[in-house]
């Protein structure tokens, strides 16, 4: 089966290609798997409560267990601990779901492929840093202003900025690696594929980008004067995967990104007071 990507996709990625047995991802196959990936996520964390619960009921009865678990939750390192487990849980489930629903897409550079291939040139990954340290600072000077002295947090970063030292690497290093393999994948793969199948590339790109300011809202506190600092960084991740024929720029640049928004956990460590 031969799918023209003619006007659905950029200049450098119309080729004609060839898929054995035509399978490429869907606005709805995309969506459910977003969906799954978030999913996963929150049952790994209620399971893990659960657990605590049924451990504070052998140790003080039920009318313990509400308490215990509060008081568990509020300490810092629960709370790092809760954010590893579920995205230690989610990542790799959702990489495999989506490899055996899609596993001939993986190795294919232009779209409806996802692009884990070499890009065409490696000054891209010089690049791919580059934008990864620009736009959280652009994309802050935005937020910001829009902000109007509102103070801006997300709930990772209040998670991290509290949290032992032995328990910030580890989610420093889950942070800038796994979380943007998966969500790029999600994001510049799977979903901006099945866009570009139907809308031509200034669209699918907006639509993807929007797609995924939305979906971290709630990790924003739902600060709406924080999604057009996604948005940037959605759309310069969604180029850089279009011009390098590549999603590893996009992942790099993605990793760099939260690298940076991540390093001021480290800094807190010392300030006074």
């Amino acid at each position: 089966m031969e799918i023209s990507c003619t006007e659905t996709v950029p200049s450098s990625a119309m080729p004609i290609i060839p898929l054995a047995g035509g399978r490429m991802p869907g606005m709805w196959m995309a969506a459910a798997l977003i969906a799954t990936y978030f999913a996963l996520q929150a049952v790994a964390a209620g399971l893990f409560v659960l657990v605590l619960g049924v451990a504070a009921r052998f140790g003080n009865g039920w009318h313990a267990v509400d308490g215990a678990m509060a008081a568990t939750l509020a300490q810092p390192a629960m709370q790092a601990l809760l954010v590893l487990l579920s995205l230690g849980v989610a990542a790799p489930l959702t990489l495999l779901l989506a490899h055996r629903r899609w596993p001939q897409l993986w190795s294919l550079a232009r779209p409806p492929g996802f692009g884990f291939t070499p890009p065409r040139r490696p000054l891209l990954l010089v690049l791919a840093v580059a934008v990864g340290l620009v736009i959280p600072v652009l994309g802050g000077l935005l937020t910001q202003l829009l902000a109007q002295g509102h103070a801006v947090t997300q709930d990772i970063q209040q998670i991290g900025s509290r949290t032992p030292l032995a328990l910030r690497i580890p989610l420093v290093l889950l942070v800038v690696s796994v979380g943007p393999v998966v969500e790029e994948l999600l994001f510049r793969g799977v979903l901006l594929s099945a866009l570009l199948q139907r809308w031509r590339v200034g669209w699918a790109i907006a639509i993807s980008s929007l797609t995924f300011a939305l979906v971290h809202l709630p990790g924003l506190q739902y600060q709406w004067y924080a999604l057009p600092n996604l948005i940037l960084l959605a759309t310069a991740l969604a180029w850089l995967r279009l011009r390098s024929d590549s999603i590893w720029p996009s992942i790099l640049a993605h990793g760099t990104n939260n690298l940076l928004a991540v390093v001021a956990w480290f800094v807190a460590i010392n300030l006074p007071g």
